[in-house]
This record gives C-alpha cells, structure tokens and sequence, in this order.
C-alpha cells in the first residue's frame, strides 16, 4: 500500500468504502436477502477466480446481479476478488481494489436491470426470457463502464496519466464484451429457476469455458509471434547499429500503406510483419559490410544482394509469416526488372513485396545513414513520385502519399552519423531512377546508387 502514490491510496480507499456502503442494506433486511443463492454464486466466483486466465467471472457476477438485490450481488464478488490470482504486488491492495471494483460493478448492474424490469421479482422464466434481454444487455453495460471508469481512475491517480489517455482508448472496447456476458448471464438466470434449479445454470459455463481456452491459446500464440519478430529484429538491429528502428518504422509505413488499399485482418498483420522483418536476410550478411562506412565494391554489394534469399530461407519454416516470406524474398525488385534477387517485372512482384518497397525507400530517404542525410517528407515523397513507374508501384506510392496527408510521419531522431557525410557520385545517368534503401543504399566504390 505504501508503495503506491497518496492519491492512489486515497483514490483506493474512497472505492472501498463505497463498496461498503453499499453493502449495508445487507445488514438492515438480511432477512429479505436469498443468503443460500448468494453463498453458491460467491462459491462459483471464488473458483472461477482462482483458475488461471479464466474469462467466466463476470457472466457469473452478472447473474448474480439479475437473481439478487443489490447489496448482495456486490458481495457476491467480494470472496473472489480477495482469493484471486494476481500477478504483481502489492498483492493485498490489489486485491482489495478488485473486491471494490467488481462489488460496485455488480451492485450497480443489478440496481439497472431491477430498475429496468420494474422492480418485479427475480424470477425469470423461459417465458420472460426476451421481454428481460434488453435490461440484461444494459445492466452488462453498466457494469463494464464501471468497471473501466474506476481502472481509469487508478490509471490517473497511481500512474500519473492524463484522464483523456486513462478512459478515452479502453472506454470503445467496453462496449463489445456486454453483448456476449449479457445474454449468457441471463440464460444462467433462466436455468436457475428451472425445474432443474441452480446447478443447471452452471452447464452455460461450460461452453464459455472451451471459448476462454480457445481465446486463451490464441492470444497466448500471437504473442509468441511477436516474440519471434522481435527477437529477430533485435537481432538485425545489434548487427547493424546505423539502421536501428529501421524495420519497425518499414512495419509502420507499410500498414499505412496497406490501410489506404483496403488491407485488413490477417493480411494486414502479415504485411506488418513482412516490413518488420524485410532485412531479416542482414544476418548472414559479414557484420564488416554492413557497418562499413566507406563505400562498397561491386563484390560487396553482389554479398549484400544476397540477404532477400536469406532472409527468405530463415523465415521458410515459419508458418505464420504466410504471405510476408514473399515480401521479404522480393521487395528489392523493380517493376522494369531491373531489380534483384531475380528480375521480376510489373504485377509479376508479390503485392506485399511492391508495398514493403515503397516503405522501405521512403524511410530509408528520411533516416540519417552513415552514408546520407535524412531529406524531408515531401522530398522523398516527389522522388518516389519519380520513380514509380520504373522502380515503384504508382498504386503504392498514392496510398503512402495519402496516407501520410491524412497521419502524418514522425520518425524517430536519428543519431547523428559517427563520420563527415561524403558525397555520393552515381554511375547512372542523373535521370535514371534509382531510389535506395537501407541494405543497399551505400555507394559502390566506383559510383553506385545515391
């Protein structure tokens, strides 16, 4: 408790008391309260409490809120709360804020729906079952907005974040989990006054349960992907310092990119991977190339050409990648086939492969390089206008010059090169179109791109 700020203690306090205000109407008609109801669901609470990433705690507080009065269906959540799994400390006050949170939460979802139903008793039948659906659907709501407004409150007084941060981003995703704890609650509501009685209720949660599992594990697969593309891009990063947060802005660029042509869903994520992870391929490339800060010889650009196929057969295995093993083996070619590693022309490119290449010139053009200086936005922009056509996909470009009208860009500063810049002489013609990246953006040593 003392770790904690005074604010956030007070703030913490004040929830706790609150909570126990409510509870006593408790004490004055305990005679009035359904004591045998409310023992099994604090029961049922307390187990689903102590099971480890259990999602089935608030239809069971739910339908608490809808069979009882409710000082009782807030100290349904109590037992839990204080017996439940948390994973940091300190542990006690924790816990203590969760009993308030949810015992205020369920009180007040449940003076909704009686208010809603009109006071009526708690008995809800099959029958009444859709005339009840809508109050239980708005007593769901209330007690997720509850809930959210009173972690808004921690966040504000504890870890000193604005109150337009704390409650405007979790405040929308409120609004989903009502529409399926609602109806399930209410379902358990209905089999409790069945002639079956109270233990029926409890069959709701068993497919709830196999949806928790199912969740669980694809929440927990995602975020072994992330780790994966993490550990990798750290990877590439300690290798080649001058380009660090490079393949995270590439990632950011090409979502961008990929928003504006209708891109969404999976595919959507695997393209944030392919620009995450385009220079994967640098690990097998000798670390003295690649932080060599005078120019390169044929030879050692022909070593550097070769980290798309690299790269490529390094994520092979990895089967969630899916369409981002094309983007990273391709997005060094051009649409004249002029390219590498292997010449292609026109749509003959992966999508995801023209998309990861407008996305990794431009940050590659506004990002200082031991070997160049960071041109503004717009310029890089009218270059890669220039470009499309020969090198750049004219779709892809449109969309990055959409995009950033409609967002902005804000990359991150870059430290400032450890050399004086040289220049860059070319050996192309000066209205040749050649827009470089960050793998192979160095001069060669007779000339080479700018």
């Amino acid at each position: 408790m003392w770790a904690l700020p005074a604010a956030a203690r007070a703030y913490i306090a004040c929830a706790a008391l609150a909570a126990a205000l409510c509870a006593v109407p408790v004490i004055r008609d305990g005679s009035a309260v359904p004591w045998k109801a409310a023992a099994f669901l604090a029961g049922v609470c307390l187990t689903c409490a102590r099971l480890p990433r259990c999602l089935l705690l608030v239809p069971v507080l739910l339908a608490g809120a809808f069979l009882l009065p409710p000082a009782a269906a807030g100290l349904v959540a109590v037992p839990g709360a204080l017996a439940g799994r948390v994973g940091r400390r300190p542990v006690w006050v924790r816990r203590l804020w969760h009993a308030a949170q949810f015992s205020l939460a369920a009180a007040a979802a449940s003076a909704v729906f009686g208010r809603l139903t009109g006071g009526a008793p708690r008995a809800i039948t099959a029958a009444g079952f859709p005339g009840a659906l809508l109050p239980a659907l708005a007593a769901a709501l209330v007690f997720a907005l509850v809930v959210t407004l009173l972690d808004g409150g921690v966040l504000v007084t504890a870890e000193g974040r604005s109150p337009r941060t704390a409650w405007r981003g979790p405040l929308p995703g409120a609004l989903v989990p009502p529409l399926i704890d609602g109806p399930t609650a209410l379902t358990m509501a209905v089999l409790w006054h069945s002639p079956y009685g109270p233990p029926s209720a409890l069959l709701v949660l068993l497919p709830m349960s196999v949806s928790a599992w199912v969740l669980d594990r694809c929440r927990r697969e995602r975020a072994a992907h992330q780790a994966t593309v993490r550990a990798l891009v750290q990877a590439v990063d300690l290798k080649d310092h001058y380009t660090r947060g490079h393949s995270e802005r590439v990632g950011r660029a090409s979502v961008l990119i990929a928003r504006e042509l209708g891109i969404h869903g999976e595919r959507l994520e695997a393209l944030r991977f392919a620009g995450i992870l385009h220079d994967v391929g640098k690990l097998g490339v000798p670390t003295r190339l690649l932080r060599k800060d005078g120019p390169l010889t044929p030879e050692e650009r022909r070593v550097i050409e070769l980290h798309p196929e690299y790269g490529h057969e390094m994520v092979r295995g990895i089967g969630f990648l899916d369409e981002a093993r094309a983007a990273i083996l391709h997005h060094h070619e051009r649409l004249d086939g002029s390219g590498y590693p292997y010449g292609l022309t026109g749509c003959q490119i992966p999508e995801f492969a023209r998309v990861v290449a407008v996305a990794d010139a431009f940050d590659a053009m506004t990002s200082t390089r031991s070997y160049s200086r960071a041109r503004p936005v717009p310029t890089a922009l009218d270059e890669l206008r220039r470009c499309a056509g020969s090198q750049f996909d004219p779709r892809m470009v449109s969309a990055l010059s959409q995009a950033l009208d409609r967002h902005g860009w804000h990359p991150e500063a870059a430290p400032e090169p450890p050399e004086p810049l040289a220049p860059v002489s070319r050996n192309v013609p000066l209205d040749h179109c050649s827009v470089t990246t960050a793998a192979d953006g160095r001069p060669a040593r007779q000339g080479g791109h700018a």
